[in-house]
């Protein structure tokens, strides 16, 4: 089925992750002749007995799609899932939209968009937020860029995935910028979420009766109140993980050195996110920057 068939594109999601994975699942609820593709071909496999075509590699993904939305970790997976030697660039027919959600450095967002257009394909930069409950749900927010045909074409797709779309402009970066200041919030709010609730533990507060004041006080942020449950739970299962803030921080402080812009209070959470990283927590959720502070005893997991 493709676009001249049924008037709707036939859609590709590439990375079967937290957030892909429930992206992916509101598409084929909404009725998209759907294909899929992981790198864990089993993954991709298991999506598929529930509707969809599990693809072995973008490549072949790319031959049978109009849209094909992105939702892998960084630059450099696109790069390899675009290009690499079984990319999906070469298979993609002219005019059809790629839809790219990664949180990426936005002048190489605009790069992507040019070499995309040298090959007569449409781009959109479309970083997410959201989480994975809200992603299942299709309640994600969506901040995109681009082109007016890119939207003709792949707005519906945008819309069956997300709660709000953000449509940003014309110039592809934009939505990564957005989505880079977004990450400087969130990043700064989890640092500062673990740095009270490691002060209240030094102090001999009760973590859960600090945790009911807060979250009913002004004090209180989303990412303390989502955040500071996981470290009372004493569950650091990675939603999302501390290597991703080293990451992101990282793209925040690069694009603001740019422009010789300071960021203190970024640049401090960024170092907290390394410190925890080194120390051995960078594949635990984000959360577990709180390890990082001495003469405090956490909350153990209850079995």
């Amino acid at each position: 089925m493709s676009t001249a068939d049924s008037g709707r594109p036939r859609v590709g999601v590439i990375g079967l992750g937290a957030m892909g994975a429930g992206m992916a699942a509101s598409l084929r609820r909404a009725g998209f002749a759907l294909c899929v593709h992981d790198v864990r071909a089993e993954v991709a496999q298991a999506f598929a007995q529930a509707g969809g075509t599990a693809c072995a590699s973008p490549a072949a993904l790319g031959a049978q799609c109009d849209v094909v939305v992105s939702v892998v970790v960084n630059a450099q997976q696109t790069e390899e899932l675009l290009f690499g030697a079984d990319g999906c660039a070469g298979t993609l027919r002219p005019g059809s939209v790629f839809v790219m959600c990664s949180t990426v450095d936005p002048a190489w967002s605009a790069a992507l968009a040019d070499r995309l257009d040298e090959r007569g394909l449409l781009y959109l930069d479309a970083p997410i937020s959201g989480g994975a409950a809200r992603a299942a749900q299709g309640q994600i927010t969506m901040m995109t860029a681009g082109s007016a045909a890119a939207y003709a074409k792949a707005g519906a797709v945008l819309d069956a995935m997300a709660a709000q779309v953000y449509r940003l402009g014309d110039a592809p970066g934009a939505g990564s910028k957005v989505k880079i200041i977004n990450q400087l919030l969130a990043g700064v709010h989890i640092a500062a979420a673990a740095e009270a609730m490691a002060l209240g533990l030094r102090e001999g507060v009760d973590p859960a009766a600090l945790y009911e004041v807060i979250t009913h006080s002004a004090g209180n942020s989303w990412m303390f109140e989502n955040r500071m449950a996981h470290v009372l739970a004493g569950d650091y299962t990675p939603l999302s993980a501390v290597d991703i803030f080293v990451k992101d921080l990282g793209l925040v402080l690069d694009m603001a050195r740019a422009s010789k812009f300071p960021l203190p209070l970024s640049s401090t959470a960024h170092q907290m996110f390394m410190q925890a990283s080194t120390a051995g927590f960078a594949r635990e959720d984000d959360a577990a920057v709180i390890k990082i502070f001495p003469g405090i005893t956490l909350p153990e997991k209850k079995t």
